[in-house]
């Protein structure tokens, strides 16, 4: 039977509050978005048009994608995008989904990079290339190079800085610090593996649907932050800042390994929840 826009947003709202115990109103966002995508419309033409029939092929791609989320399968893999740092980026269940906390580490970076002085930065682990794309977008005299040991997800990466046109940042093929020589950077950022295997939250919410190759780190979280802390040194220009995205609880930890690497100016900074969700320190 089809239904009006106004009844599969009340319907649908209610039952995606029910199975995945979300709020009602982001419940209701997660269909306007589905919506928005079968119909190919923006969001205030949905407003507009509440007593709107969408014709039965419309519903019944629609249900296929309903279906999908009543599963728990991400809204960002249902629609192909997500929305970071102001620029949308394609996403595949080959990369992480974008987050709002992980602006903080663009932030960070962002504020150390000089705009008088050429910069070089380094993302590690870049996934969709969302973090090194932001940058670069955000300082186009910076020269800014992602690299992941996913071939995958740097064809998302190559894919998104051709639809965002940005030509100051490039994108290789590395497991780690593996590909480099004597490369030296100004800045290197990362949002590597921290959730320690066996973690509960593995199983809930969206993080069931990602590349646990870019979520899983060790039987603490830590395994691939330390072999980055210790590394990095050797990759950095005297002065430079090495800044890192972690767990809500592994901060102090983070800290610790940076001093004991030789890094001074050890910093934790919180996100807006007021969880120190990235560390980082400078090497003399």
């Amino acid at each position: 039977m089809l239904r009006t826009i106004q009844e599969i947003l009340f319907q649908d709202a209610a039952r995606l509050t029910e199975a995945l115990a979300i709020i009602p109103s982001s419940a209701r966002i997660e269909i306007q978005c589905l919506l928005q995508q079968v119909l190919n419309v923006p969001r205030a033409w949905l407003l507009a048009h509440p007593e709107h029939y969408p014709n039965e092929t419309e519903q019944t791609h629609y249900q296929e994608l309903l279906q999908r989320r009543l599963r728990g399968e991400p809204v960002a893999y249902l629609l192909g995008e997500r929305e970071f740092f102001g620029l949308m980026f394609k996403v595949t269940p080959a990369t992480l989904i974008p987050r709002p906390e992980t602006e903080l580490l663009v932030e960070l970076a962002l504020s150390r990079i000089s705009q008088q002085d050429f910069c070089r930065v380094l993302d590690l682990g870049t996934g969709s290339g969302a973090i090194a794309l932001a940058l670069a977008h955000a300082r186009p005299d910076a020269k800014v190079l992602g690299c992941d040991a996913s071939t995958t997800a740097l064809a998302v990466a190559q894919v998104n800085a051709r639809q965002l046109a940005i030509v100051n940042a490039a994108f290789i093929h590395s497991d780690w610090f593996d590909a480099f020589t004597a490369r030296k950077f100004n800045i290197i950022v990362s949002n590597p593996p921290y959730i320690a295997a066996g973690d509960p939250h593995l199983a809930r919410g969206d993080v069931r649907f990602e590349p646990m190759s870019a979520l899983v780190s060790g039987s603490d979280g830590l395994h691939d932050i330390r072999h980055i802390v210790v590394q990095a040194p050797d990759y950095l220009e005297t002065g430079g800042w090495l800044l890192l995205e972690h767990g809500y609880d592994q901060a102090a930890q983070v800290r610790e390994l940076l001093q004991q690497a030789g890094f001074d100016v050890v910093f934790s900074a919180c996100d807006l929840a007021g969880i120190e969700r990235a560390s980082g320190g400078r090497i003399a």
